[in-house]
């Protein structure tokens, strides 16, 4: 079955009214040009530094602006609406970093609250704890669509393959990545990171992301981009900016690609043994 999937290209800044008009233009233009499943970049409501004015702004599911707005847009337009990500309150202070997949009738058809925190110290002094504000998830979820099956992800899910590789052995054909990669680490890593989850897994990868520099001062690095299950980028964005990336998806080729190297049915459990040499120098056996 073949569908035409579009990954929008968004600059969020600190108000969240702003960036759902930005979100709702653009994911009108995308079901325009003919796309059926929209998927949005991580954090499409808003990013805020200032955690006093972010906890300010917030609001639980229900009164979620974005969650609305999506909801409402993706009955209109008929679409399957993907919001990769938003912040939504919780009972207890703390936030999810949640994504929301809505259906052509706008029901949520499920959410992702992303698993795997950015706590990193980068070069130059960028440092981030997304575990001080954010609760992380403990579900994966795996989505059973008219056109296939799709696993969800956020940002730095992507440095961890065992993710991917449950969902693909569950039967994954698609695997939505949307992000908010810093400038520094994209350049290092974005591309190889999903053409390698890709390929590993022969599965399409959608992957909308955030560009430019933010009201709050961080630097994105964009470049969304469609890859196939070969590995081939079927298109891409800029590094700046807004943007709309769209291609078609034929999810038979997952299974052309995953019979041609059938490494999800090739891998075999085994055992880690360490060794060390002997005192004499001779390596025990």
């Amino acid at each position: 079955m073949t569908f035409k999937a579009a990954a929008i290209q968004m600059c969020s800044g600190v108000d969240p009214a702003r960036n759902a008009d930005t979100m709702v233009r653009l994911v009108r233009d995308a079901a325009a040009q003919g796309a059926t499943y929209v998927q949005t970049p991580e954090m499409t409501g808003a990013l805020q530094r200032d955690r006093a004015a972010m906890k300010a702004a917030l609001r639980d599911e229900s009164n979620d602006l974005i969650v609305a707005a999506a909801s409402k847009l993706a009955a209109e337009l008929g679409i399957y609406l993907h919001v990769g990500s938003t912040a939504i309150g919780l009972a207890d202070g703390k936030m999810a970093n949640r994504g929301f997949l809505f259906g052509p009738d706008g029901g949520k058809i499920t959410h992702y609250d992303k698993i795997h925190m950015f706590d990193v110290d980068l070069d130059n002094g960028e440092s981030w704890r997304e575990s001080a504000a954010y609760t992380p998830g403990g579900t994966a979820r795996l989505v059973s669509l008219p056109f296939g099956k799709l696993g969800c992800a956020i940002c730095y899910d992507v440095r961890f393959p065992e993710l991917f590789r449950t969902q693909a052995a569950a039967g994954a054909q698609i695997m939505s990545v949307p992000a908010a990669f810093t400038r520094q680490t994209g350049e290092a890593h974005w591309e190889i990171l999903l053409r390698a989850r890709a390929i590993e897994n022969g599965m399409f990868v959608i992957a909308a992301a955030q560009a430019g520099v933010h009201e709050d001062g961080r630097e994105t690095y964009g470049h969304s981009m469609i890859i196939d299950p070969w590995g081939v980028v079927l298109a891409s964005a800029s590094g700046t900016g807004e943007g709309i990336v769209l291609a078609d998806i034929d999810v038979g080729a997952v299974a052309a690609a995953r019979a041609k190297i059938p490494n999800l049915k090739n891998g075999r459990a085994f055992l880690l043994e360490e060794v060390a040499p002997s005192a004499s120098g001779d390596v025990a056996a």
